[in-house]
């Protein structure tokens, strides 16, 4: 959500002191170098990662989504176990599966203190999840917007699907332009039974 990435600078603009110039350098090497704005800044500044991410989250979400039928439908046909992960608060998270009317369908929110503050891409956030579910990471299908969280769950080898592009990226096993295409990611591995990598129980 833009309105996220807004409060990201108003956090790091009044909370830290920083003016625009500053923002702008710090944000695209955070992203390079820790993977989200948060780590950069407990790495470096210390922040309280809680007040944080009560700051950058604190809007409504229900007035910026509706509910999703057309995901309601396809999350319900789909064969799967399924969790959220996110990088973000779980409350956050389960704010916005709420104002899409499709919490019904996952059994696990992991948020981004669950993992202790460590989120995507790195390793370790994702082995949590995996010991935490008990699965391999073998089993399971990850859905994402960020190319290198991709890369690093297709690491560990699971089935990654980039969402929102079709473009084909190296690294990433499909592409779809909305979330609802899983639907077709799921069909055609159904369809490949023969390897046992594309058989995930778990979204």
């Amino acid at each position: 959500m833009r309105i996220v990435s807004q409060r990201i600078n108003e956090y790091m603009g009044q909370r830290l002191g920083m003016d625009h110039a500053m923002i702008k350098e710090l944000r695209p090497r955070y992203w390079q170098q820790y993977g989200t704005t948060m780590r950069g800044l407990l790495v470096e500044f210390q922040i309280d990662p809680d007040d944080y991410l009560a700051y950058v989250h604190d809007f409504s979400v229900a007035e910026l989504l509706a509910p999703n039928d057309e995901l309601n439908q396809v999350l319900a046909r789909l064969p799967w176990r399924k969790v959220i992960f996110t990088n973000s608060s779980k409350q956050h998270a389960q704010h916005v599966l709420a104002a899409l009317s499709v919490e019904q369908h996952f059994e696990h929110v992991f948020g981004i203190a669950t993992t202790g503050y460590v989120g995507k891409p790195h390793p370790a956030a994702y082995q949590f999840v995996l010991k935490s579910l008990g699965v391999r990471a073998e089993d399971c299908v990850t859905l994402d917007d960020h190319v290198p969280n991709l890369r690093a769950a297709g690491e560990l080898g699971m089935v990654t699907v980039l969402v929102g592009s079709t473009d084909r990226v190296d690294g990433v096993d499909f592409a779809i332009a909305r979330i609802e295409g899983i639907a077709k990611v799921a069909r055609q591995l159904q369809g490949t039974a023969s390897s046992a990598k594309l058989q995930p129980p778990f979204l």
